[in-house]
C-alpha cells in the first residue's frame, strides 16, 4: 500500500491534470483519513489504509469527473470558527462572507453598545450569517427569512447543532416578517446578473434561486431597502454584502430610501468594495 504522502501526490498530479484547485485534493484527504492537518504531517510516510484511500479516490473523483464542490462531497464547512452542514440546497458559506459578520459585531459594539438588540438575516440560506452572530453576540435576538423551505430546513439544522435559538421565516424577502420590528437587517442576497457567465461548478451545484439577481444584480436589494421601511426602528442598521462592482448603484438605491442616513462601503480583504452599511436615525 501507499503512504499518504504518496497518495496525497497522486492525487494533486490528477487534479493538477484536470486544471482544478490541488488544496481540494488536500481537504479531501483530511476527510477521508478523518485526520487533522498537523496529524497528516506526522503520519505523512506512514502506509495509509485501504479503505480510506479508496474512499478518497472515489470522493476526488466526484470533485474531478463529476464538478461537485468538496464541500459538498464533505458535507461541511467552517464559517467564523463555526461548523456548518452543507448540502445543494442552499449557496455554499464563503469565507469573505466572514468579514460582513466580524463588521456588523464592530457597529453593534459602536451603536448598540451592550443592549438587547433584535437582528434579521433576510435570504439567510444554510443560515451562516445569523447563526454566526447569534453565536458571538448573547445580547442579539435573531431571525432569519428564506423563501426555500429545503434551505431553511438547512438553517434549522445548523442552528440546532451549533446550539442556537433562532426564529425561522419562509417567505420571500421581507414579507414574512412586515408584522416586525428590528434594530439591525443583515443580508447577503443573490446578486448575479442573469446575463453574466457564472462557473459551471457554481451553476451546476449550487440553487439559481441564490446566485442571480435580476438584470442587473440589483433587484433584491431595491426590494429589500424599500421594504426596509416596513420593519426597521427609528434607529437602525443595514448590512449588505454585494458585488464589488456595484458600489454606486447601490448607495443611490440606498440614498433614495433613506436620504438622511449615513452610507458607507468597507473593502474586503482583497481590497474589493464588498460590503455596504446604512446607518439610519443615529
Amino acid at each position: 500500500m501507499a503512504s499518504y504522502k504518496e497518495i496525497l501526490e497522486k492525487g494533486k498530479k490528477l487534479t493538477r491534470k484536470h486544471n482544478k484547485e490541488t488544496s481540494a485534493t488536500e481537504l479531501l484527504l483530511l476527510h477521508f483519513s478523518k485526520l487533522e492537518p498537523t496529524d497528516l504531517y506526522l503520519k505523512f510516510d506512514s502506509e495509509m489504509p485501504e479503505k480510506e484511500a479508496e474512499d478518497f479516490i472515489e470522493g476526488l473523483m466526484l470533485y474531478l469527473d463529476k464538478n461537485i464542490p468538496v464541500q459538498q462531497i464533505i458535507g461541511s464547512v467552517y464559517f467564523y470558527g463555526h461548523k456548518f452542514k452543507v448540502t445543494n440546497q442552499a449557496l455554499i458559506p464563503r469565507f469573505e462572507t466572514e468579514e460582513l459578520v466580524a463588521n456588523v459585531l464592530m457597529l453593534y459594539d459602536e451603536y448598540f453598545e451592550n443592549q438587547k438588540v433584535s437582528l434579521v438575516d433576510v435570504g439567510t440560506g444554510s443560515g451562516c450569517l445569523a447563526i454566526s452572530l447569534a453565536k458571538e453576540e448573547a445580547n442579539l435576538s435573531v431571525s432569519a427569512t428564506d423563501i426555500s423551505e429545503d434551505a431553511l430546513s438547512l438553517a434549522k439544522e445548523n442552528a440546532r447543532v451549533l446550539g442556537v435559538d433562532i426564529s425561522f421565516y419562509q417567505g420571500d424577502m421581507i414579507q414574512p416578517i412586515m408584522d416586525k420590528k428590528f434594530d439591525i437587517l443583515v443580508s447577503n442576497p443573490p446578486y448575479i446578473p442573469t446575463s453574466e457567465e457564472v462557473d459551471k461548478l457554481i451553476l451546476d451545484n449550487e440553487p439559481h434561486i441564490a446566485l442571480f439577481g435580476g438584470e442587473d444584480g440589483l433587484f433584491f436589494y431595491r426590494q429589500i431597502i424599500k421594504d426596509s421601511k416596513h420593519i426597521l426602528n427609528d434607529k437602525a442598521i443595514i448590512a449588505f454584502e454585494h458585488a464589488y462592482d456595484k458600489l454606486e448603484e447601490l448607495q443611490a438605491i440606498a440614498k433614495e430610501t433613506y436620504p438622511e442616513a449615513k452610507i458607507y462601503t468597507v473593502k474586503d480583504m482583497q481590497g474589493l468594495d464588498r460590503m455596504t452599511f446604512i446607518i439610519i436615525g443615529f
